[in-house]
């Protein structure tokens, strides 16, 4: 299993960013992938979930209205759309398969 992510960067209150996890190694169609996050200092938090076998996707309270998920089949890719962002998402985000994360892709949001 490999987990690429990639996307992060700075940017101001308010901008977006579209974060991407490439990946192998597994049945992307049928599993379950998840977005997690850890910010400076704290542990880590659960941001959002998609089943690509039944399309559920969920989100974190702090997540719904802003952030939505999306996979391309066809790439095996993991996308994670923010918007309207806040300082308080600044931290290093990772897709998560089973008990598998990549590398993290830092995102800081600059009030």
């Amino acid at each position: 299993v490999q987990l690429v992510e990639s996307g992060g960067g700075l940017v101001q209150a308010g901008g977006s960013l579209r974060l991407a996890c490439t990946t192998t190694g597994f049945r992307f169609s049928r599993s379950i992938m998840n977005w997690v996050r850890r910010a400076p200092g704290k542990g880590v938090e659960w941001v959002s979930m998609i089943n690509n076998r039944s399309g559920q996707r969920d989100y974190a309270a702090f997540a719904k209205g802003r952030f939505t998920v999306s996979v391309d089949v066809n790439t095996n890719t993991l996308y994670l759309q923010m918007n309207n962002l806040k300082s308080e998402d600044t931290a290093v985000y990772y897709c998560q398969y089973d008990d598998h994360r990549g590398q993290g892709t830092q995102v800081t949001v600059s009030a």
